[in-house]
């Protein structure tokens, strides 16, 4: 059964917790971290008490490792789990990546090779991770810099198989394809076009810093304009989908990250405008 479509939200940081304390702000829902609250006490379960109280929130992971060919983390699955039962989320998302092998983490996202035993490695992991929390989960695209020689098949196409054989659900990074597109110089339409839109739950957005012949998935910069082009695309191809922006450095005051939030409302009305008057 789909989620009920929840409207346009915004990472959760710290340096905007006062903010959001203080006074009820013009966002329908946030994203938080989750091993920022995989913890046994103290000041972050006692925010997340207060946030969840006013906000729905969804779960964002950063360290699940789905790709990776170690076993999954059963004790991280297990406080997963406990979180998962304490805010009782609007879903549970982490990164289609590994993270590390041997038991060492590189604390990064890195990239899978499009392979026919990479992909059969994490769809194994997704249904491990889907029967442990009784529901499907969502895996976002990530960002790239190389391509490996064992891929067999293009992103999309990897992105989609995943989702279909694991039977899950897709966080779509606008931001990721295009840092990808321009990185690998594929056509970043085509990655759009692939996606199987019925699996598409939500949206992230998010800013690059462009070095010129290659751009890096910094989350540090305003969203800009290709990306919301882009952005602009996937609202017509996939109607109404949770959207969100994302800030992780140089994050500005919280009134700057809501007039982007609003300028994706804009977009997503004006597309749906759009569509309605050309039925």
């Amino acid at each position: 059964m789909k989620t009920p479509y929840p409207g346009f939200g915004l990472g959760l940081r710290p340096e905007h917790y006062a903010d959001f304390l203080d006074a009820r702000q013009p966002v329908d829902w946030l994203e938080l971290i989750s091993e920022n609250y995989m913890v046994p006490g103290g000041k972050p379960l006692a925010m997340l008490d207060a946030i969840c109280a006013d906000y729905p929130v969804a779960l964002h992971g950063v360290s699940l490792s789905i790709g990776s060919t170690d076993p999954l983390d059963l004790d991280y699955l297990a406080q997963l789990k406990a979180l998962h039962r304490r805010v009782d989320p609007l879903w549970v998302s982490d990164h289609l990546c590994w993270t590390g092998v041997a038991g060492r983490n590189s604390h990064d996202l890195l990239p899978l090779p499009y392979s026919e035993e990479a992909l059969k490695q994490v769809v194994a992991h997704v249904r491990q991770v889907q029967d442990l929390l009784g529901e499907r989960i969502l895996l976002e695209n990530v960002s790239s810099y190389l391509e490996f020689k064992d891929s067999v098949m293009p992103e999309w196409d990897f992105v989609r198989a995943v989702a279909e054989e694991a039977d899950c659900l897709l966080l779509l990074d606008v931001n990721n394809i295009y840092v990808s597109s321009v990185n690998h110089g594929f056509d970043a339409q085509a990655y759009l076009r692939a996606m199987p839109a019925d699996r598409v739950r939500q949206i992230h957005l998010a800013g690059h810093h462009d070095h010129g012949d290659y751009i890096v998935d910094t989350h540090d910069h305003p969203v800009c304009e290709a990306v919301w082009a882009l952005y602009a695309d996937a609202c017509r191809a996939f109607g109404e989908v949770a959207a969100m922006i994302e800030r992780d450095d140089h994050i500005p005051p919280l009134p700057e990250l809501l007039a982007e939030l609003d300028q994706a409302r804009a977009i997503a009305a004006r597309v749906a405008a759009e569509q309605q008057a050309a039925a």
